[in-house]
């Protein structure tokens, strides 16, 4: 009999956009291992997708992650379980930043704990208007898991992170925007319109200069004030020695219009 194939985690590409589905809708997208062995393969895929110049991360239904299967959780685990399992949402993390390729998270619905970790591993995130997010972790007596404490703080603050992290509470999309969590907020329809225009305002810019651009961002956030000059610097000789020919064919663009 064949191997049953995982399907808690979908993937398909439209032209140059690929798309990852998280699709355990029935569970709210609730993370558990079949989802995160799905997951790790849907990200090899779309890493190993050399037509895939930027990818899109939702969820399937109401949800785009409500964070740990407590149902699952509740029936008991042993400490193999769960080491496997933080060991594999910690992987997932890695796979996510270490992608090589922008991604953009389009939230639909609860964005919570690693769910809400998931959202904040991407490039950019995109929230519906019925986007909750927040870290109920210390209210079900578990811990941030999967690099939230190292990220929140760089894109809310200390304060703010401290806030949602210690007393659990969650936040609508508008109030994510506010604090930096959420880029955009969109109606509920247009969430998936939105999310591929931005995916495709992205992949109309050069390739090797929004790759390095990325990287730049990234590494920014830990290396010194030279060290980051030093790496735009070796940046921009990159682009002046390879980048003529996007350059050549944008002008070329500007003078027919």
């Amino acid at each position: 009999m064949p191997a049953r194939q995982n399907e808690t985690v979908l993937y398909h590409r439209q032209k140059d956009i690929g798309i990852i589905t998280l699709n355990r809708p029935h569970r709210l997208n609730a993370i558990n291992l079949d989802l995160l062995r799905g997951f790790m393969e849907q990200l090899k895929k779309a890493r190993l997708d050399t037509k895939a110049r930027i990818i899109i991360l939702t969820g399937e239904g109401k949800a785009f992650c409500a964070g740990e299967d407590l149902k699952e959780t509740a029936s008991g685990k042993n400490i193999e379980q769960w080491m496997e399992e933080a060991q594999r949402l910690q992987d997932v993390q890695r796979m996510t930043m270490q992608l090589g390729k922008p991604i953009i998270a389009a939230i639909n619905g609860y964005a919570l704990g690693g769910g809400c970790e998931f959202a904040m591993g991407c490039d950019i995130r995109i929230g519906s208007e019925t986007a909750v997010l927040g870290f109920p972790e210390t209210t079900v007596g578990m811990t941030v898991t999967n690099a939230g404490t190292k990220i929140l703080p760089h894109l809310v603050g200390l304060g703010k992170a401290k806030e949602l992290v210690l007393t659990g509470d969650f936040i609508d999309a508008l109030e994510a925007q506010r604090i930096g969590l959420i880029n955009k907020v969109v109606s509920p329809e247009n969430l998936m319109t939105e999310s591929m225009a931005m995916a495709k305002k992205i992949t109309s810019r050069s390739p090797l200069a929004t790759r390095l651009s990325r990287t730049a961002l990234d590494q920014g956030m830990e290396a010194s004030f030279d060290q980051i000059m030093e790496l735009e610097k070796s940046h921009l000789l990159i682009c002046a020695l390879n980048g003529t020919e996007f350059v050549e064919k944008r002008l070329k663009e500007m003078n027919e219009n």
